[in-house]
């Protein structure tokens, strides 16, 4: 896997960029938004995701390892390959597409080329327990950092224990709420909080 590469920018077309590392020129198909950065003859880096067919491979190009974490996870959704991910990025930033698989905002969706009302209902219905805290919610009450990961970990613990995505969203904003901005505590700790919290939000 070639998790990214860094190099002097060769060429710059409508589709895609060459990047130069080590004397090789490698072709990185990129988004419109992900070109617009690049300056031939500068230096860049890009967050790489190759994929691999029986008759190519094809390297594709993120401005950030944000982007390209969003690329594979809409390929893991029945239908969405590598170019309709890509579209959907050319489309909207990540933070929107999150925003929109978890809140089941289909209108969003189908904004992007070659993704209909049912295409963004699998979508959602397929990657919404996957998408992961946004920024702006419950989790983020605690700042940046450490309050993302303890959340993400309790929400899932809750939505293994059985447990919607929404009462876990509820449940881990209500705990983020108690900490106002101290000590964060062990997540096995947060988590019996949050399953208490459970029981009054219910």
């Amino acid at each position: 896997m070639i998790a990214s590469v860094r190099g002097r920018v060769a060429a710059v077309s409508p589709d895609g960029a060459v990047i130069e590392v080590g004397g090789v020129g490698l072709a990185v198909q990129c988004s419109p938004q992900t070109l617009a950065d690049l300056r031939v003859g500068q230096e860049a880096r890009l967050a790489t995701s190759l994929v691999v067919r029986e008759d190519s491979l094809t390297l594709y190009g993120f401005a950030d390892d944000d982007a390209k974490q969003l690329f594979e996870l809409l390929q893991t959704a029945s239908g969405v390959g590598p170019r309709l991910a890509q579209a959907v990025l050319a489309v909207h930033s990540p933070e929107v597409v999150r925003r929109a698989i978890a809140g089941n905002d289909t209108s969003t969706l189908t904004r992007v080329p070659g993704i209909g009302k049912k295409g963004a209902e699998r979508l959602v219905l397929e990657l919404r327990d996957k998408v992961g805290a946004l920024p702006g919610d419950g989790a983020a009450l605690v700042g940046v950092g450490a309050g993302a990961v303890w959340a993400e970990q309790v929400r899932q613990a809750l939505t293994g224990l059985g447990w919607t995505a929404g009462q876990a969203d509820q449940a881990v904003a209500a705990v983020a709420e108690q900490l106002d901005g101290g000590t964060v505590p062990p997540v096995p700790v947060l988590l019996k909080q949050a399953i208490r919290m459970l029981g009054t939000i219910r």
